[in-house]
Parts: C-alpha cells; sequence; structure tokens
C-alpha cells in the first residue's frame, strides 16, 4: 500500500444522531400459509426500488455525519452506497448467504457496511445518520484508521474493499497453488489460466465487480523476445499529463500505458537471452471490470513535503470509450460514469465530498458529510475530482 496523505484540517465532531430506523418491522406470527424469508426481503427491495423510482423524494439521500475528520471515509462510504449492484447485495441480505456458507466467525465488517447501506436506503427521513458502529469496525481490521487525523479516500478504499472481500470470499480455506509454466501458451489462454487461478483463492461478489486483469508485455530490444504477465487489479493509479492547462483522462490513461524504456540500473533479465538487457515495457487491459475504479494521482511525495495537482482533467460522464487501451482492440469496453469523490483544498488542510448518481433515478446530487443537495450533471467535472467511478455498460457487458 502506499503511505497514506496526511492533511490537518480540524473538523469539529456533529452531535450524535437520532436512533436510526430499522431495516424492517417485527412480524407477526401467523397461522396461514408461510412466506419464506427470502421472498419477503426480495419483495420488500422491490417495492422500495420502485417507489425510488416513481418518487420525487428518492431513497440513497442521507447524509453522514462528520466524526471528527471523518470527510474521508464519509465520501468513499457514498460512493459505495450508490453502486447499484453492491447497494442491492447489501439490501437483499444476499452477503449474508455467503457469510453462512464460509461459517465465517468474524464478519462485523460486511455486517456494519451492509447495516449502513440499508440505513441510507430505508431510511423514512433524510436525517443524517452516524457512522460510528462502520468506524469501529474499519478500524479493528485496519488500524490505521484509528483515532481522527485526515487520511487519503483512495488508501481507504483499498483497505474496505479488501476488507469486506475477505469476509465474504466464498473460498473459505485458500488453496496452495502451485506454480506452473505458461509461457508456452498463447497469450488468450495464458491470461485465461491465471484469471482462474486467481479465483481459486479469491473469489466474492466484490471481486466480481471491482477487480479487472491487466496485461504487462516485456521486449528485449537485443532479441526481441517478449514475454507477458497478468496481474488482477483492484483501481487503476493514472499519473495526470504535465501541463499548464486542461487535460483529458483518455490523456491520463494513455500517459499509464504508454511504452517504457527499462535501462541502466532497471535493466530486467530477458528470458532468451539469460542476461540483463535493455527492454520496453507496455501495460494494457487484458479484462475489464464491472466497476472500474480510476484513481488521479493529484498527491507526489516530494523529498521535503507531499504536493498536489491542481490540473483539471476533463473526463466523459457517459459513453467513456476505452477499446483504445484494450489487449484485444474487439473488446467491447464502454462506460458511464456514476460516482466522484473529491478533495478540495492543500496537503496540509482539505475536505472530501461526493457527486453520486442516484441508481433508481439517474439524478445527480452533491455529498458532503450531513448535506445532500441536488446538482446538475455538468457540475461534476471539476479540478477537485480524485477517484472516478464507472460502471460498465449492458451492451458492453460479456
Amino acid at each position: 500500500m502506499p503511505s497514506a496523505r496526511q492533511s490537518y484540517t480540524v473538523t469539529v465532531p456533529e452531535e450524535p444522531p437520532a436512533a436510526p430506523l430499522p431495516f424492517t418491522k417485527p412480524q407477526s406470527r401467523r397461522k396461514s400459509p408461510p412466506v419464506s424469508r427470502s421472498m419477503l426481503v426480495s419483495t420488500f427491495v422491490g417495492l422500495l426500488i420502485n417507489q425510488a423510482k416513481n418518487s420525487k423524494n428518492a431513497q440513497g439521500l442521507v447524509g453522514l455525519r462528520n466524526l471528527g475528520n471523518t470527510c474521508f471515509m464519509n465520501s468513499i462510504l457514498q460512493c459505495l452506497s450508490n453502486t447499484h449492484d453492491l447497494r442491492d447485495y447489501c439490501l437483499r441480505n444476499t452477503h449474508r448467504t455467503d457469510l453462512n456458507n464460509n461459517c465465517r466467525a468474524n464478519a462485523a465488517l460486511m455486517e456494519e457496511f451492509a447495516k449502513l447501506t440499508q440505513t441510507l436506503w430505508t431510511s423514512a427521513s433524510n436525517e443524517a445518520i452516524s457512522p460510528s458502529d462502520f468506524k469501529t469496525q474499519i478500524q479493528k481490521y485496519a488500524p490505521r484508521f484509528v483515532g481522527y487525523n485526515q487520511q487519503d479516500a483512495q488508501e481507504f478504499l483499498r483497505f474496505l474493499l479488501d476488507g469486506l472481500h475477505n469476509e465474504v470470499n466464498r473460498v473459505s480455506v485458500r488453496p496452495r497453488v502451485p506454480v506452473e509454466d505458461f509461457d508456452h501458451l498463447l497469450d488468450d489462454e495464458k491470461a485465461k489460466r491465471m484469471w482462474n487461478k486467481y479465483l481459486e483463492r479469491e473469489d466474492s461478489k466484490v471481486v466480481d465487480l471491482f477487480v479487472g486483469q491487466l496485461k504487462s508485455s516485456l521486449t528485449c530490444s537485443e532479441c526481441g523476445f517478449c514475454s507477458t504477465v497478468f496481474d488482477p487489479f483492484w483501481d487503476l493509479s493514472l499519473p495526470i499529463a504535465k501541463s499548464s492547462g486542461e487535460v483529458s483522462l483518455i490523456d491520463c490513461l494513455r500517459l499509464f500505458t504508454k511504452e517504457d524504456v527499462l535501462d541502466g540500473n532497471e535493466k530486467p533479465t530477458c528470458q532468451r537471452c539469460k542476461a540483463r538487457r535493455k527492454c520496453t515495457k507496455k501495460f494494457s487491459i487484458q479484462k475489464f471490470p464491472k466497476v472500474l475504479v480510476l484513481h488521479l494521482k493529484r498527491f507526489s511525495e516530494a523529498r521535503i513535503k507531499t504536493a498536489k495537482l491542481s490540473t483539471f482533467v476533463s473526463f466523459p460522464i457517459k459513453e467513456l470509450d476505452l477499446r483504445e487501451f484494450a489487449s484485444d482492440n474487439s473488446m467491447n469496453a464502454i462506460y458511464n460514469l456514476y460516482a466522484v469523490s473529491n478533495h478540495t483544498g492543500t496537503t496540509l488542510g482539505g475536505h472530501y465530498t461526493a457527486y453520486c448518481r442516484n441508481p433508481s433515478t439517474g439524478e445527480w446530487y452533491t455529498y458532503n458529510d450531513s448535506r445532500v443537495s441536488p446538482m446538475s450533471s455538468s457540475q461534476v467535472r471539476s479540478s477537485d475530482a480524485y477517484v472516478l467511478f464507472y460502471e460498465l455498460t449492458n451492451s458492453s457487458r460479456m
């Protein structure tokens, strides 16, 4: 994990919230024909979603209280709450099936995350709620979040997704995976084999949604031999192209995937030459995830202090076409934006907010801790954008 970038804004904790309403009201017992619990939950969730679509008072428009410099956490939680498939996974209590199948003794983080998501989407009032119970669990899983220092939102997202995945991993006992030589295989077959080996150990709803596969190609300048490696990725950290003005997200992706020369002390060992050689290295995307998280590297570690880039990065709201970055150009890879985690201020003092598109109504809202307000899609792009959340369009899903 990269080291945390510290900001030192002091935020006064807000007043404790009123007790949240329960997810469902207690049901009185009947002697009439029994109805399964799963059917009740599915019916209830369906009614909620339909009501949200047909009502001006859409669900999911509930703020989160700032517990003291926890805006980084609130921003990411709201982005994840508006992740359609993850939201439904929690609302339908499907996560409990995965927990029960694996007899998890420790599933408190997933339970608190699901409980918080359910409250955000089923609360009868729009009064902000406290994420204190959730914070207790995330800091048990990742002690770096103990206390009330400002933290980096992207690092928090990484730890949270890792924790949720570990608790709902469909693999209860990770097998020892023997080292196998796939170099004799064609790239597509090699990629499939390496992906399947990954799923033998890491297989969850979180992986289903957020994990893709990156292809790294290393070409020897002496003999021309090209070796390939395929690795899973949970997000892509993109360098921001240097410019005195505006740059595009495509510019950042091209910079990330551009061919680099490895020479001098960076020379790798060529598998064919059996010696260190000057090589070129290039990334491409082998497998696109359903949810693509793009992290704009605004913070750079200098020798003395951390600096922040305020460059305006223009990114599309709809139809982000990533086919030019695919290992196979025939692959469909069209994405729509649905959430942004923003950072305003500097490295010495800053604040996080979120812009999210409601998955039920399609309308955009600003989430600023306790405050939630409507916004226009034309306001989503700003120089404060830090973490972008894109979802694969239905026409692109393979």
